[in-house]
């Protein structure tokens, strides 16, 4: 898990960047609007919502720009429909990506995809292709500061989390999507703060490359993130710690 750990970190610092250029905001309003429009308004019963919500509220986003979310979702709003669509594909020395967009053009964000792939070596796959090397998970982040270990691990466990992985920068848990808002709850009802609850797409099984080539898959990564249509990439590339340094170093 040392590799998700260092994803996790990075994941959050680029949130901070985000925010300052304004790009946080736009990403988390699709978010809200597309799982109010697969789930309906209210987050009390739509638990995607209420995570999209819960989301942009830590990110400090204006009530304001939820709610217009929210009605951009129900239809109350009039706006561009937006698509969320997961592209496949591979970067150099074959480690595995999932991409995942929320788009109203899916031309124009496939073209766009494809050429950040072509151009640094990588390529596209066809649907299925990737997917299956990864599972969908419950994840919870908390701030390692003056957290009580035990406590975290004893209370997620037995709401029914899978793992409880402790690092420097972060704790982090894991637990299957049937039982993710339990263990949410628990660590809530707890008094336990989150740096980030959500569901994503995790690897089963994670590759490790010399330094080099570590910090290659990653610039490709980082490109890709750039793009303003897509909202994550998952991999299962594991990093080391020298290519850690390396990256944070550079950045």
């Amino acid at each position: 898990m040392s590799g998700h750990s260092k994803w996790s970190t990075i994941k959050h610092k680029k949130a901070v960047k985000d925010a300052r250029r304004g790009k946080l905001f736009t990403r988390l309003a699709r978010e809200i609007t597309i799982a109010a429009r697969e789930g309906g308004g209210d987050p009390d019963v739509n638990f995607n919502l209420r995570l999209a919500i819960d989301k942009a509220k830590a990110a400090n986003m204006p009530k304001d720009n939820i709610e217009r979310a929210i009605k951009r979702g129900t239809g109350e709003l009039k706006g561009a429909e937006l698509f969320e669509v997961t592209y496949e594909g591979y970067a150099p020395h074959g480690v595995a990506l999932l991409v995942k967009v929320l788009t109203d053009n899916k031309n124009r964000t496939v073209a766009e995809v494809r050429r950040v792939l072509t151009r640094q070596g990588g390529t596209m796959a066809d649907a299925g292709a990737v997917a299956w090397q990864f599972e969908r998970k419950g994840y919870i982040a908390i701030a390692p500061d003056g957290a009580d270990e035990d406590t975290i691990f004893d209370i997620a466990v037995d709401a029914g989390a899978d793992d409880v992985v402790f690092g420097d920068d972060l704790i982090e848990v894991y637990a299957d999507v049937s039982n993710f808002q339990a263990v949410r709850q628990a660590l809530q009802d707890a008094g336990i703060q989150f740096e980030a609850a959500e569901l994503g797409m995790f690897p089963k099984t994670t590759i490790q490359l010399p330094e080099k080539e570590t910090l290659q898959v990653m610039g490709i990564i980082d490109a890709l993130e750039e793009l303003d249509d897509v909202q994550q990439v998952y991999s299962n590339l594991d990093i080391s710690d020298a290519a850690m340094a390396q990256y944070e170093a550079a950045a």
